[in-house]
């Protein structure tokens, strides 16, 4: 299956480099051309514009910002659309709302395309070793065409059901990881400010039921105040409206989602939004300093 990568950031770039490195033709395209070129000395095809990629490829999976870019690189001048051909399908890895997400979907129905959604879980550094958790909402026929892709980066494929689901359950996903990261953030604040030895803090918590793999993983790059981005804090921060976008559209009442969200965006407000998203803790740190 030829694959095409449409947004090769943090996430986009290691799902290309995977894909390269299982045996798949890979054709790329990123609005900032220079982000393609680790991956055409990987073996990629960089071509000009979503509808080359499209042109190019049996699968097209879209990774990019927000559900505002997903249309335009679907529907914009030379869009996807514009290089349909018989059994395209479109996998869309965005973590976009899902009321958006149908819309979309619909939209190249119209076109004779069908449109899946896709988003993951894990990160950069588990899609570059195929362990990635796969969410995918819609058509399941063009799921299972699909799976061979979705098994060289993923470990484990969910098949939700219609088109948006996938989208939802990757909201509640990453509503956990946000209020995790505060509640972690809190813990080494408060341990410090008792005189305690944070990686103490993080030890004593890995030894209970209640240890995570943010705790065992970014607690002690959290605890040495060290936010090498693998997931940007504005890009969690940008989940957090969805979040909050999608809970008031279904009637959902998510006090905690609103105040991670008020804190988040405090955080980009004082410019901590190009570190890693536990950087929540500096910005945290800095607010009771301020306070005190």
């Amino acid at each position: 299956m030829n694959v095409g990568i449409i947004g090769t950031g943090l996430l986009g770039k290691s799902v290309a480099t995977r894909l390269l490195n299982t045996g798949h033709k890979v054709t790329v395209y990123n609005r900032t051309k220079e982000k393609t070129d680790p991956l055409r000395k990987l073996g990629a095809d960089v071509v000009e514009s979503p509808r080359k990629v499209a042109e190019k490829s049996d699968l097209v999976i879209t990774i990019v910002k927000d559900s505002g870019a997903v249309e335009s690189v679907s529907f914009g001048k030379d869009g996807i659309v514009d290089g349909k051909h018989d059994g395209l399908v479109v996998a869309d890895m965005s973590t976009i709302n899902p009321i958006a997400s149908r819309k979309i979907a619909k939209k190249y129905e119209q076109s004779g395309i069908t449109m899946i959604d896709s988003p993951v879980m894990g990160g950069p550094s588990l899609a570059e070793k195929g362990q990635l958790v796969v969410m995918v909402g819609g058509s399941k026929e063009a799921y299972e065409r699909c799976r061979p892709v979705f098994d060289s980066i993923g470990e484990r494929t969910f098949y939700l059901g219609s088109n948006g689901a996938a989208d939802a359950m990757k909201l509640a996903m990453n509503l956990q990881i946000s209020v995790l990261a505060l509640a972690i953030s809190e813990g080494i604040i408060l341990a410090k400010k008792s005189g305690l030895d944070p990686l103490l803090f993080l030890e004593v918590l890995n030894s209970t039921y209640f240890k995570t793999g943010m705790s065992l993983l970014k607690g002690p790059k959290m605890a040495k105040g060290v936010f090498e981005p693998s997931f940007f804090l504005n890009v969690m921060q940008k989940d957090l409206d969805e979040i909050n976008y999608t809970a008031k559209e279904f009637g959902a009442n998510l006090p905690v989602a609103r105040l991670a969200n008020e804190l988040y965006q405090g955080a980009v407000k004082e410019g901590f939004g190009q570190i890693d998203y536990t950087g929540i803790m500096a910005y945290l740190e800095k607010v009771t300093k301020s306070d005190t």
